[in-house]
C-alpha cells in the first residue's frame, strides 16, 4: 500500500506551508492590495466592481466560502465580535490555499521521483519550494494562485507519468483557475499525448471550455458586465511586455528573480558549474522542463509580476534541484553509502 507514505508526504508539505503562512494571515494588512480585496468580494458572491481581470477566477474562493461558513458559527460562540467580520473568509482562504499548496508539495514529490531523483533530495527540492516567500503570501492571503499552481505541477507530473487522470485535471482546472492557461495547451497537446491522446484531450478541452465559457456567461449577467469587456482585457495585458522587459534586465527585477526561491536558486548554480555538472541532470528535464519555463516566461511577461509568476516554474526548479542533489559528485556525501548510512563528513 502507497497510500500512506504519500499521506506522509502530504503532511510533511502541509506543515511546511501552514506553520509560515499563519503570521501572514494573523497579521498581514492587505487592505490596499486590489487582488486580496477582489477575491475576498467573489467569495461573498459580489461580483460588481471586481476587476474583470479576477473576476472569474471563482473556484477558491467559492471554496473558502464553503469553509468560512461552519466556521461562522463557531465564531458567533467564540468571538462574536469577529463572526460578521471578513475573519471566517480570511480563514477559509487560509485553511484551502495550504490544503491545495500541500497538494503541490505531493505532486512535486512524485515527479521528482519519476525523473530518477532519490527521496532525500525530492523531500529537500519540496521543503525548497514550499519555503519560497510567494508560497507564504500564496497561503496566508486571499488569493487564488494556489490552484493554477497546483494545475501546472499535474501537466508537468502528466507529462512524466503518463497519468491521464492528471492530464485530465489540467484540461478541466486550468481555464477556471487562471485565462493564461490557454499558453499550457500547445506544451500539453505535445507532452501529454502519452497520457492522453490527442481526441481525449481535444473532448477534455472542449468541455472544460464550454464548462468556463457557461460560467463566465452566469458571472457577467451577476455583475452587469459585457463579454467584449473580458477580451479587451486580455489583449491589453500585451501592454506589459514593455514594462516586463525592462523589469527583467534591471536590478531590482534581477533581485526579484533571485527572491523567488531565495538561496535555494545558488544550488542550481553550482550544478551549471561545469558542462560535466551539467550532464547530471540538464538532459534529463528534456524539451518538456525547456519549454514549461518558456511558457512561464510568457506568464512573467504578459502579467508584469515577475516574481509571483516566476514561482510557477516549481516544479521544472524542484526536479532540477532533486537530481542535483542525486546526481552530482559535490553532494555525495547526501547519498547513503554500502551500509545504507548518509556519509556525513566529519571535518
Amino acid at each position: 500500500m502507497r497510500w500512506p507514505r504519500w499521506l506522509l508526504v502530504y503532511l510533511l508539505a502541509l506543515g511546511l506551508v501552514a506553520g509560515p503562512a499563519y503570521p501572514m494571515y494573523l497579521h498581514y494588512d492587505f487592505t490596499h492590495s486590489r487582488d486580496t480585496l477582489s477575491y475576498l468580494s467573489l467569495a461573498r458572491g459580489e461580483f460588481g466592481g471586481v476587476n474583470v481581470t479576477r473576476r472569474y477566477r471563482v473556484l477558491v474562493p467559492a471554496a473558502a466560502a464553503a469553509v468560512a461558513w461552519p466556521l461562522e458559527k463557531v465564531y458567533a460562540r467564540i468571538w462574536p465580535q469577529r463572526a460578521t467580520s471578513e475573519w471566517p473568509l480570511r480563514l477559509g482562504f487560509y485553511v484551502v490555499n495550504c490544503l491545495l499548496l500541500a497538494g503541490v508539495g505531493l505532486v512535486l514529490f512524485r515527479t521528482c521521483l519519476l525523473y530518477g531523483a532519490s527521496p532525500a533530495a525530492a523531500a529537500l527540492a519540496v521543503a525548497a519550494v514550499l519555503t519560497s516567500r510567494w508560497t507564504v503570501y500564496t497561503a496566508g492571503l486571499p488569493l487564488v494562485d494556489s490552484l493554477y499552481l497546483l494545475v501546472v505541477a499535474l501537466a508537468f507530473y502528466g507529462a512524466r507519468s503518463g497519468s491521464a487522470a492528471a492530464v485530465g485535471a489540467v484540461l478541466l482546472l486550468g481555464f477556471p483557475a487562471k485565462e493564461s492557461a490557454l499558453l499550457l495547451v500547445p506544451w500539453l497537446l505535445w507532452y501529454g499525448r502519452h497520457a492522453l491522446r490527442w481526441p481525449w484531450q481535444l473532448a477534455g478541452l472542449a468541455v472544460g471550455g464550454a464548462a468556463t465559457l457557461a460560467l463566465r456567461h452566469w458571472i457577467d449577467v451577476q455583475a452587469g458586465a459585457t463579454a467584449i469587456e473580458s477580451v479587451s482585457n486580455a489583449l491589453g495585458h500585451f501592454e506589459n511586455l514593455t514594462y516586463s522587459l525592462r523589469r527583467l534586465f534591471s536590478v531590482k527585477g534581477i533581485g526579484e528573480l533571485f527572491s523567488i526561491f531565495g538561496f535555494f536558486s545558488l544550488l542550481i548554480l553550482a550544478g551549471l558549474r561545469t558542462s560535466a555538472a551539467r550532464r547530471n541532470w540538464l538532459p534529463a528535464l528534456g524539451g518538456a522542463g525547456g519549454w514549461l519555463v518558456v511558457i512561464v516566461g510568457a506568464h512573467m511577461l504578459l502579467s508584469g509580476d515577475l516574481g509571483r509568476m516566476g514561482y510557477l516554474a516549481a516544479p521544472v526548479f524542484a526536479v532540477a534541484f532533486s537530481l542535483i542533489l542525486t546526481r552530482d559528485p559535490l553532494f555525495g556525501w547526501l547519498r547513503p553509502d554500502a551500509s545504507g548510512r548518509t556519509a556525513i563528513p566529519t571535518s
